[in-house]
Order: C-alpha cells, then structure tokens, then sequence
C-alpha cells in the first residue's frame, strides 16, 4: 500500500524540513519490507480565493482528484477528528493494507481547515490533539507516526508501550 501525504502550503528549507525528510526516509526504507511503500509528498500552494469558503473549496478538490484512485482511503487531519493511541494508528494503517487498500492519503488542509465535502468523503478524520498546529509541525508529526506505525508493525523497538 502506498502511503502519500498532501499538503496545502509550501515548507521553506530549514529545520523543520529536514526532520520531515529524516522521518519519509526511514518510513520508506522501513516500510517496503511490510507492503508499505512512502508514495511521497504533494504540496500545493494555498488557495489566494477572497473567502475561506472559496479557499477550502479549492484547496480540497486537489485533494479529491487525488483521492479518486482506485481503493484510496482518505485521511485528513484536523483537531476535531479521532486521537488513536500510536498502536491503534498502525493497527488501522495494517488493516487497509490487509484487506487490499492501494493507497492511503494523508491530507493537512490550509490554514482554512477542509472542505465540509471533503470531510464528508474521508475514511478517518485524525487529530493530534484538540489544539491547532501549525502546519509544519503537522507534517513532522505526521511523518513521525507514520514511520512509528512501520516501527510497530514490525516490531521493531522504537515504540515502547
């Protein structure tokens, strides 16, 4: 299965970028040996629409196009979505891969939050808490737990209970 993140806005080169990239590299090296292939990162700039309305509009349906390959799950974060526990989150990732999921995309929406529609269309609305983050540290957590997640099916002991 693969597994792609989509993000509204552009990380500039610095920190924040280059933990991001520790973390895809060891997912995709980590991850082929267990069906799990880091299908890479889309970054699209935000929408310049006058509305917030007409901003997530936009910016969503990039997402979507993506979303309408064949057995794709849809995941968008956002601080109202379900908090699974690390072990659940890679549980989860196991299952669509199991029952024939190709693709699994991680959305993180602009600064506008998702589309009501897009929201409507996702498989799993995930929260890394109730606060809101900024976009760069979403994306660092993101890539962490899924690395995390490949580590855990694995068993490999980066995760400890």
């Amino acid at each position: 299965m693969r597994l792609t993140i989509f993000a509204v806005g552009r990380m500039k080169s610095g920190p924040e970028t280059e933990l991001v990239s520790r973390y895809t590299d060891r997912l995709a090296k980590a991850g082929k040996a267990l069906g799990l292939e880091f299908d890479g990162l889309t970054e699209i700039p935000e929408s310049r629409a006058q509305t917030a309305a007409q901003r997530k509009s936009e910016e969503s349906d990039k997402c979507a196009a993506l979303a309408r390959e064949a057995s794709t799950v849809l995941i968008l974060l956002d601080e109202r979505g379900k908090s699974p526990s690390s072990r659940q989150f890679a549980d989860r990732i196991a299952t669509w891969r199991d029952n024939g999921t190709a693709r699994a995309l991680f959305a993180i929406g602009g600064p506008d939050g998702h589309d009501p529609a897009l929201r409507e269309r996702a498989d799993l609305v995930l929260s890394f808490g109730s606060q809101t983050w900024p976009h760069q540290l979403a994306r660092i957590m993101l890539a962490e737990q899924l690395y995390r997640a490949v580590t855990i099916l694995s068993g490999h002991p980066y995760h400890r209970d």
